[in-house]
């Protein structure tokens, strides 16, 4: 994936704090966060916010990738204790077109995998902890957007 010029420089103008708020907005490299945690409603701009359950946040990242967005981020969380989390965030990179089959493969079996753990009654959302994960996944995002962000430098 090619960033412009433009974009790059327009961002090493900003100070830290500046650069986090300008990461993820609409003029900058075309991605869109999806969401239900309200922090990340809050802080960014460019936030697709979804008042739902992880599960339906999920199925929702899959219609987008169906209709050819791709992910930018893993839909899954970085450890098992993270599927329990009400909190989801995944970005993608907003698009119309042609479907990306390794991108439709990941969200299908992210939510199969949701599924496994979660499905027919097994476990609860965490919802008596939900503060502590909105933090977790806020921080996740955070350092995932800088990560975005070193990549697109690279180039």
């Amino acid at each position: 994936m090619k960033y412009t010029t433009i974009a790059i420089l327009k961002y090493n103008k900003y100070t830290i704090d500046e650069k986090k708020a300008f990461l993820c907005k609409g003029d900058f490299m075309g991605c869109l966060i999806v969401s239900n945690n309200p922090m990340v409603k809050e802080k960014f701009d460019n936030v697709y916010f979804i008042e739902s359950t992880s599960r339906e946040l999920l199925e929702k990242v899959r219609n987008l990738v169906h209709s050819g967005s791709e992910l930018i981020t893993h839909p899954l969380g970085v450890s098992l204790r993270m599927i329990y989390s009400p909190s989801f965030t995944v970005v993608i990179n907003k698009k119309e077109g042609k479907l990306n089959s390794l991108h439709s493969k990941i969200i299908e079996t992210s939510i199969e995998k949701y599924d496994l753990h979660m499905g027919a009654g097994l476990r609860e959302e965490d919802v008596k902890n939900s503060k502590d994960y909105s933090v977790i996944d806020y921080k996740l995002l955070e350092s995932a957007l800088v990560e975005i962000n070193s990549n697109a430098m690279s180039f």
